[in-house]
């Protein structure tokens, strides 16, 4: 008889949470009224907000579930925080937005909590192949909802593109997960790392290891594997946007983490090179095509693509400092970019998206609130202080610096510089320039208002009381150094 491991369901919880509520949106969405969405994004919410207070509630534990596969400590409760928050504040901006384009459905709001059920699972995979099923949970759905809008040209485009590359990339990924299984016998985390303790230039392990980076490389959209973030996010639905910007690089992050700090921690220094390069092409690549676009989407995709660079730079000084600025970096990030998509999902033009830069020509002076709200995203996004990107880019580039890598952060402060220009001609835009034709218009929208008002307080506070926000990241890293 072979002997059943021990099930700890507690472990999985928050995922668990957010999977029941998709699989109850799935069923209320079969019953009246349906010619309203409301009240599944409400019952989608709701689950989000339960995984939510699961995660706090857990904080300071830490249990383990079949067979040391998902591993639940601080680390993977501070990821499910900021996920449960991107996906909280997507649903928020959603509700009006699909109704307004025509695109609301049931299985929109189940998608997006399957989505994030892979991303809070991914956050705890402490085995590849758990993290090889996580991502194409979160995968996955994200393919289904970049082509929501069915009649857009553009929309099936990015869907198509995000699929075609996304299954190369998990097929890099799953052929890198066996290299290392066979180099190593395991494909735990934990004992990769003891089995290449005595052969770490093992030519298999090596090439594991290269081809489980570039799978991540997509995922988390590095240069050279960014070529699908511009179309999938100009394509896709804003709010889709948001969550692949937010949450999903999120997750990727927390699996990419756990795997250097734990199953490649001895071999580091020897791949801190090729992460060196990485982060200076993938955010000198992602600042410099971002002047050239007038498409405010676009724009931001190259923009998330530099912002992913600068997070590089705290993987390759490695350590408790770099690792827990990357995380603190998420949770700003995440707050910094969910609003600024969240402005472009209450601007219309003409009853469309507003997503030309021109299209918000003197909106500083028709909706001044709203300019203001945005202006100071895009401010944190540069790195001003007092918010929340300053503190982010200060903990980042000061940890490379202790780690050796003065170049590295110099360069990361010259990119920073270089993208002012294009975040800043959007302000000039909002407040010096006057429309030339239709311009962008607010639509009003409760939700998304609330959902702004959350994602500035999140940028406000984070810039001016980061301390214990980053004695929590620092606290979230701890198990993985021990």
């Amino acid at each position: 008889m072979i002997p059943a491991p021990p099930i700890s369901l507690a472990v999985l919880a928050p995922a668990l949470i957010v999977i029941g509520a998709g699989c109850l949106v799935l069923l209320l969405d079969l019953l009246p009224p349906r010619e309203s969405k409301a009240h599944l994004a409400t019952v989608a919410l709701g689950g989000v907000v339960a995984a939510l207070l699961t995660s706090l509630a857990a904080w300071g534990g830490r249990g383990r579930a079949f067979r040391d596969m998902v591993i639940l400590d601080n680390y993977a409760l501070f990821f499910h925080v900021v996920i449960c928050y991107a996906a909280a504040l997507i649903v928020l901006l959603s509700i009006d937005y699909l109704r307004r384009t025509g695109a609301e459905s049931g299985e929109y709001y189940a998608l997006v909590l399957f989505s994030t059920s892979g991303m809070l699972l991914l956050t705890s995979a402490s085995d590849l192949i758990v993290v090889f099923l996580a991502i194409e949970l979160m995968s996955l759905s994200l393919y289904v909802l970049a082509g929501l809008f069915k009649r857009r040209r553009q929309a099936g485009e990015a869907s198509m593109k995000y699929f075609l590359l996304g299954a190369f990339a998990s097929a890099f990924l799953l052929y890198g997960i066996a290299l290392l299984y066979g180099a190593t016998g395991t494909t735990s985390i934990d004992r990769i790392a003891t089995a290449i303790a005595s052969t770490p230039w093992d030519p298999l392990v090596i090439a594991g290891l290269g081809l489980v980076m570039v799978g991540f490389g997509f995922k988390i959209s590095s240069v050279p594997f960014h070529m699908w973030a511009p179309d999938v996010y100009e394509g896709a639905p804003t709010c889709v946007t948001a969550l692949i910007a937010t949450g999903s690089k999120a997750a990727a992050f927390a699996a990419l983490i756990r795997l250097f700090l734990g199953g490649f921690r001895l071999v580091h220094a020897d791949w801190a090179a090729v992460l060196w390069v990485l982060a200076a092409l993938t955010m000198t690549v992602g600042n410099v095509v971002a002047i050239a676009q007038l498409n405010l989407k676009r724009m931001l995709a190259y923009s998330s693509i530099a912002h992913v660079g600068y997070m590089l730079v705290g993987l390759a000084a490695g350590g408790a400092a770099g690792t827990s600025a990357i995380l603190f970096y998420l949770l700003a990030y995440t707050f910094t970019t969910a609003g600024t998509f969240g402005v472009i999902t209450v601007c219309a033009r003409t009853g469309e998206e507003a997503v030309d830069v021109r299209d918000y020509a003197g909106l500083g002076r028709r909706h001044p609130v709203l300019a203001f709200v945005l202006a100071l995203f895009l401010l944190s996004l540069i790195g001003v202080p007092p918010l929340a990107g300053f503190v982010g880019k200060f903990y980042l580039f000061g940890a490379a610096v202790r780690a050796g890598f003065l170049w590295l952060a110099v360069l990361g402060v010259l990119n920073s510089a270089v993208a002012a220009y294009y975040y800043l001609r959007v302000i000039v835009t909002m407040y010096m320039q006057e429309p030339e034709g239709p311009s962008a218009s607010l639509v009003p929208s409760f939700a998304g208002g609330v959902a702004l008002a959350i994602a500035l307080v999140g940028v406000v506070l984070l810039g001016l009381m980061p301390a214990p926000f980053v004695d929590l990241a620092q606290g979230a890293i701890a198990p993985l150094l021990r």
